[in-house]
């Protein structure tokens, strides 16, 4: 696999996203290949953000790794949840590869941003999570073709789940936390 290749094309292709260019799905592959490309460099850069967020504490145990790792693909969830309930109110016949390889992407940079800015000062990250917002709303209008207010739906939706879903799985898991 080429690791390089993959994320230039992802950046150049969400630079056209962005810009609304035509021309961006040449840069991401709408098959399970790339699918499966995408999720092993979402895990890469997860582990290497969890390698960065131990830095004074020490990396964790396998059981403790596997456990962040499968908080931070709660985002995968999220975007995945967004993209079929948008999908199912507007009754939209948009491929779901088309939105979820671009959107896995999307995600990818999130986590290094998130990483790096983070690290830099925690209030940040809400400068990190509007980003995101923008860069879902501009993926529902390019990859889903949706009018403007429902890319922005899906994008809100997608990040509200992204923040929430972790949350509410801490509180369910420790009822001391528990605000009920």
């Amino acid at each position: 696999m080429k690791l390089w290749a993959a994320l230039r094309d992802a950046w150049l292709g969400w630079v056209d996203i962005v810009r609304l260019r035509p021309g961006w799905q040449d840069r991401f592959g709408f098959s399970f290949g790339a699918l499966a490309k995408a999720l092993v460099i979402f895990f890469l850069f997860a582990f290497l953000a969890i390698a960065m967020g131990s830095v004074q504490g020490g990396m964790p145990s396998l059981p403790g790794l596997l456990a962040n790792l499968l908080v931070q693909s709660l985002g995968l969830v999220a975007l995945l949840i967004g993209i079929v309930v948008t999908k199912l109110a507007v009754k939209s016949d948009v491929p779901l590869l088309r939105v979820l390889v671009p959107g896995i992407y999307g995600m990818v940079f999130y986590l290094v941003a998130g990483s790096v800015l983070a690290a830099i000062s925690i209030e940040t990250v809400p400068i990190v999570l509007l980003g995101l917002v923008f860069l879902l709303y501009s993926l529902g209008r390019a990859a889903g073709t949706w009018s403007i207010g429902v890319a922005l739906a899906f994008a809100v939706l997608t990040v509200v789940l992204l923040v929430g879903m972790p949350l509410t799985l801490y509180m369910l898991n420790n009822p001391a936390a528990s605000p009920i």
